[in-house]
C-alpha cells in the first residue's frame, strides 16, 4: 500500500513525534489472559490452558523468544502491530461488508417537499464534503485531543490523526484470500475531483471542480437533477453491478477477476476506486421510518428489491440521501475508526443546517456544466449468473439481521456521573448483567479502545467481562436474595474500578488482545505456525466475542449501529447522551439463543435496577447524587434471574 500523505496544520504535533505503541509485557500479558479467561471455560479447560501458558512463558521458552522478536519488530517499524491488526480484523476476513463488517450513521428523519428537495439536500451535502475534504488537503483540520482521565504513565493527550487523511482518497479491493486497501493521494489536489452518484443502482461521475474550479451548491444542483433524469431512462439502464459489492469478499473478488477481462469494466471500476465519494441517491424505503427501520436500512439497503444494489461497499465513505427522507453514511471500516466518522458527519449535518434557503444559479451557468456520464458495463451471461447469486445471499442478510434501536429514557449520563462513577463502565457492566439476566453465563466481551495516543495508532480490546463483573451480576441475580445491597454495591463498585483499570491498560497500549496477535503472526513467520498455546481451543474461544460492543457519543442527534460480529451474538453500539442513552442492539434471526428485543428490555431492567442500588445506598451512606428532578429517582421492580 503506498505510503499515506500526512496533512498536518501549522503548530500540530507530527503524527510521528507521538510515541510508538509499546509491547507489553509478556508476564503481564500472560497472566491478564489467564485471569480474562477463568471464569469463561470449565475448570479442567482452565488447567489445561494454564499449564499451556506456564510453558509458553517459561524463562527461556518460547515466549521470551517471540517476545524479543516483536521487540526488534518495533524498533524497525511505525507501528509493530498496524498490519498485522489490519489484516486480521479487516482484509483477512471474508464475510459480506454490509451488516458484518460496515458501521453505519443514521441521520434524523429528513423531511423533503418533493424530489427536487433531496437532491438538493445532496448538493448541499456533496459542497460539504468538498469543504471538508479541503481542509483536510490544506491541514487546517483541528488536531483531537484524548478525552476523558490520563494514567499515571500517559503524560500527553494528543491523538494521532492519521486515520483522516485516507477518509476519502482510499478504496478496499476485494482478494480471493486478502483483500488490499488502495490510497490514491499523492499529493494536495492530486486526487481527481469528482464523486460518484449511484440512483436507481446505475453510476454516474459527477465532476465537481470544471477548469480547476469547485462547483457551488447551485450547480452541483443542476447536475444532481441530470442524474436524477438519465437514471429515468429504462432503455439506458445497466446491470445492479453494486450488488457485487454487497457480497462475501471472496465471491465479490472472483466476479471481479471476471469483470476485469473486458477493457470497459476496468474503466468503469479505476473510475470507482478513485472517486472522492459515492453519493447514494435512494427510492423510498416503503416502511414506517422507526429508528430501527432507518438502522437496518441504511446497514443493507433492505435487499436487491429496494436500494440494497445502489451502493459500492468498498468506499470508505457512501453517503445515502432517501427520497422518503431516510439519510446517513455507510462506512467502509478498514480505513478509520467511528470517531472519524463521527467527526466527518456532524460536520456536514451542522454544514447543512446552516446552509442559506434554495440556491440561484444563473442561466448561463448551466451551460458550461459537463453533462454527468453514465459508467457503462459489459456484462456476460457469467456476471448476470453472480449478480443472481448475490441478490440471494444479500436477501438472505436482510431476513437474518434483528435490529431494535432503543432509547432507555429513565437517566442518562449525568445522573451516571453523580454516583462517582463513569457512564461508560456503568454501561459495561449493566450490558455483562443484562446478558447474564438472559443466559445466565458470561460471555467474552469486546469493547473497543482507542490507542490513538500513539502513531498509527487504532484500537485494541477492553475485555468487560471481568471476574469482578461476574461476581456483581451473581449478587443481583440471586433468586435466594443471599446478598444484601451493601454487598451488592461494593460489588458494583468493584466491578466498575475493574472495568476502568482494563480500560486503562487498553488505551495505554497495554492490552493483551494486540500483544497476542502479535505473538502468533510473529511466530507464523518464524515457521512457528503450530504453536499450543494458539492451537488451545481457549484462545479461539476468547476471540469469539458473543458481545460485541462500543461507545460511539454524538453532539447532535444521529446515531451508529452495526451487527454482531458472531452467529450466535449481539452488537451493540450506545450514545450516552445527558438524559438519556440510546442503544441500538442487533442480533440475527437465524440463531436460537438470541433477540435483539428480549436483550434490550433485560438492558432496560438491568439499568433500573443499578440507579436503584445506587439511590438505596446513597439514603444510606449520604448522598452521591440523585436523578434530575424531571425523571425522579429511577426505581425497578424484583425480577427473575433469567429472562425468556
Amino acid at each position: 500500500m503506498p505510503i499515506l500523505e500526512k496533512q498536518l496544520s501549522q503548530g500540530r504535533k507530527d503524527s510521528a513525534a507521538l510515541p510508538k505503541v509499546p509491547v507489553p509485557s509478556l508476564h503481564q500479558t500472560l497472566n491478564m489472559y489467564l485471569r480474562c479467561m477463568r471464569h469463561l471455560v470449565p475448570d479442567q479447560k482452565f488447567r489445561d490452558t494454564q499449564a499451556i501458558v506456564e510453558e509458553f512463558g517459561k524463562a527461556g521458552g518460547i515466549g521470551e523468544i517471540l517476545q524479543r522478536k516483536l521487540q526488534e519488530r518495533r524498533d524497525r517499524t511505525e507501528n509493530w502491530v498496524y498490519d498485522y491488526w489490519l489484516h486480521d480484523m479487516y482484509l483477512n476476513n471474508r464475510l459480506a461488508l454490509p451488516v458484518n463488517s460496515s458501521p453505519v450513521m443514521v441521520l434524523p428523519k429528513q423531511f423533503f417537499t418533493d424530489r427536487k428537495d433531496s437532491l438538493r439536500f445532496a448538493a448541499r451535502l456533496v459542497a460539504g464534503v468538498l469543504e471538508y475534504k479541503a481542509m483536510l488537503d490544506t491541514g487546517a483540520l483541528p488536531a483531537e485531543k484524548a478525552r476523558g482521565q490520563l494514567s499515571p504513565g500517559v503524560q500527553w493527550d494528543s491523538l494521532c490523526m492519521e486515520q483522516y487523511s485516507r477518509v476519502f482518497s482510499c478504496y478496499r479491493r476485494p482478494g480471493l484470500k486478502q483483500d488490499t486497501q488502495l490510497n490514491y493521494r499523492t499529493n494536495a489536489g492530486a486526487q481527481p475531483e469528482y464523486v460518484i452518484v449511484a440512483c436507481k443502482n446505475q453510476f454516474f461521475v459527477l465532476d465537481v471542480a470544471v477548469k480547476s474550479r469547485k462547483l457551488g451548491e447551485a450547480e452541483l444542483l443542476v447536475q444532481m437533477e441530470r442524474i436524477s433524469k438519465m437514471a429515468e431512462n429504462a432503455e439506458e439502464r445497466l446491470p445492479a453491478m453494486g450488488l457485487l459489492t454487497s457480497d462475501g469478499r471472496t465471491d465479490w473478488a472472483q466476479a471481479r477477476d471476471i469483470l476485469v477481462k473486458d477493457a470497459t469494466n476496468r474503466e468503469t471500476l479505476d473510475v470507482i476506486e478513485q472517486c472522492v465519494c459515492v453519493v447514494c441517491l435512494d427510492e423510498p424505503c416503503g416502511v414506517e421510518p422507526t429508528d430501527s427501520n432507518r438502522a437496518v436500512f441504511m446497514l443493507h439497503g433492505g435487499g436487491h428489491d429496494k436500494n440494497g444494489a445502489n451502493r459500492w461497499y468498498d468506499k470508505p465513505m457512501q453517503f445515502v440521501v432517501g427520497a422518503d427522507g431516510v439519510c446517513g453514511v455507510v462506512c467502509e471500516h478498514s480505513q478509520f475508526e467511528g470517531i472519524v466518522l463521527v467527526q466527518c458527519t456532524e460536520y456536514l449535518v451542522k454544514y447543512i443546517s446552516e446552509c442559506p434557503g434554495k440556491p440561484v444559479l444563473a442561466p448561463a451557468g448551466v451551460m458550461g456544466l459537463p453533462v454527468p456520464r453514465r459508467l457503462q458495463w459489459k456484462c456476460s451471461p457469467q456476471i448476470q449468473g453472480l449478480l443472481a447469486s448475490s441478490a440471494d445471499r444479500l436477501q438472505r442478510l436482510v431476513r437474518n439481521l434483528d435490529m431494535d434501536v432503543h432509547t432507555f429514557k429513565s437517566y442518562g449520563k449525568e445522573f451516571i456521573k453523580k454516583q462517582r462513577m463513569s457512564p461508560d463502565a456503568y454501561i459495561q457492566v449493566a450490558l455483562q448483567l443484562a446478558f447474564y439476566k438472559c443466559n445466565a453465563r458470561a460471555v467474552p466481551t469486546y469493547e473497543s479502545a482507542s490507542i490513538r495516543r500513539f502513531h498509527q495508532g487504532r484500537v485494541d480490546n477492553i475485555r468487560s467481562a471481568t471476574p469482578e463483573a461476574l461476581a456483581f451480576v451473581r449478587s443481583m441475580t440471586d433468586e435466594l436474595n443471599m446478598h444484601t445491597d451493601a454487598v451488592r454495591m461494593t460489588r458494583l463498585r468493584d466491578a466498575i474500578k475493574a472495568q476502568t483499570d482494563y480500560t486503562v491498560l487498553a488505551i495505554t497500549g497495554n492490552g493483551i488482545d494486540n500483544h497476542l496477535l502479535g505473538l502468533r503472526e510473529i511466530a507464523q513467520e518464524l515457521g512457528m505456525d503450530r504453536l499450543d498455546l494458539f492451537e488451545d481451543e481457549t484462545y479461539p474461544l476468547s476471540n469469539q466475542f458473543i458481545l460485541s460492543t462500543s461507545q460511539v457519543p454524538t453532539t447532535m442527534d444521529m446515531f451508529c449501529c452495526y451487527g454482531p460480529v458472531v452467529p450466535n451474538g449481539y452488537g451493540t453500539c450506545y450514545n450516552p447522551q445527558a438524559d438519556h442513552i440510546l442503544f441500538c442492539v442487533s442480533s440475527f434471526r437465524e440463531s436460537t439463543e438470541t433477540s435483539s428485543a428480549v436483550f434490550t428490555r433485560a438492558l432496560d431492567l438491568s439499568l433500573l435496577e443499578l440507579a436503584d442500588l445506587c439511590s438505596k445506598n446513597a439514603a444510606i451512606s449520604g448522598p452521591l447524587g440523585t436523578c434530575s428532578s424531571a425523571t425522579g429517582t429511577p426505581t425497578a421492580t424484583p425480577i427473575k434471574s433469567k429472562i425468556k
